[in-house]
């Protein structure tokens, strides 16, 4: 199954230089059902390989002008700060048997990927109505939007945190319809925040874990290799019309991881 894994991984960085999110949704499957990785363990490596791959894929964008720093910077801090917390307080709460009841037991590597499968169902919807992503919304005031956009980098931060996804299916409907940044833009500024947040998640508690560098330094550069032909991909196509199609294979990856923990 690693053949399959290392080709997915590739897509994962496609997503991710072509959309500017997307593809830390798959990280966590791919480690998990393709790689035979804990989930738990595969949500610290998920961090590492979104977070390597974005920083490498902002770098194109960054040279374009297309990453508005002082975005990035509102974005980012309440991102960062949410990731520690939650990396370091929340996540180790959790205890290994959340649930009992008669004969089933929800574990909690089972409960990680349920709650991972709710997120991609989430996402899934958000990159389908595409329309309504991409509306500009009336506020009436810049302050609360940013405030608005802070606030949702907390909660990104949570997410990343949790479940080693870079929430870039949320960053960019914040970037575009709360703080009215350009399409390509949000993107190239989704990949900076993406990259802290999901590097300071990775590093904040990899003392608590053992990395198996040789695999995961292997995905991580397939990955990059994909994020590289994503961005040049951009240039070509048009990421929103790809978003839809890309959804509906997030939806269904969500029911099946569902029905498979649930019942099989």
């Amino acid at each position: 199954m690693e053949i399959f894994g290392y080709i997915a991984s590739i897509f994962i960085g496609i997503s991710l230089g072509l959309i500017g999110g997307g593809g830390s949704i798959l990280t966590v499957p791919v480690l998990v059902y393709l790689f035979g990785i804990d989930a738990f363990l595969a949500t610290e490596y998920s961090l590492f390989i979104v977070g390597i791959s974005s920083l490498v894929g902002s770098f194109s964008y960054f040279k374009k002008g297309l990453v508005d720093l002082k975005t990035a910077f509102i974005f980012g801090v309440p991102s960062i700060v949410s990731i520690f917390l939650t990396r370091n307080f929340l996540l180790p709460l959790i205890p290994d048997e959340v649930f009992i009841m008669r004969n089933f037991v929800l574990t909690k590597n089972i409960f990680l990927l349920l709650v991972f499968a709710v997120l991609m169902i989430i996402a899934s919807y958000k990159m389908i109505q595409k329309k309504a992503e991409l509306k500009i919304e009336k506020v009436p005031s810049q302050n609360n939007n940013i405030l608005l956009a802070a606030g949702e980098g907390s909660v990104v931060g949570i997410l990343t945190g949790l479940m080693g996804a870079g929430g870039g299916f949320m960053i960019i409907p914040a970037l575009v319809n709360l703080l009215k940044i350009p399409m390509k833009v949000a993107i190239g500024t989704s990949l900076v925040i993406i990259s802290l947040n999901s590097l300071v998640g990775f590093f904040s508690s990899i003392d608590h874990i053992k990395i198996e560098w040789s695999l995961l330094g292997r995905i991580s550069a397939i990955a990059i290799i994909g994020i590289i032909i994503g961005s040049q991909l951009s240039n070509k196509i048009d990421g929103k019309k790809l978003k839809p199609a890309f959804g509906w294979f997030i939806l269904v990856m969500g029911i099946y991881i569902v029905i498979k923990e649930l019942f099989f």
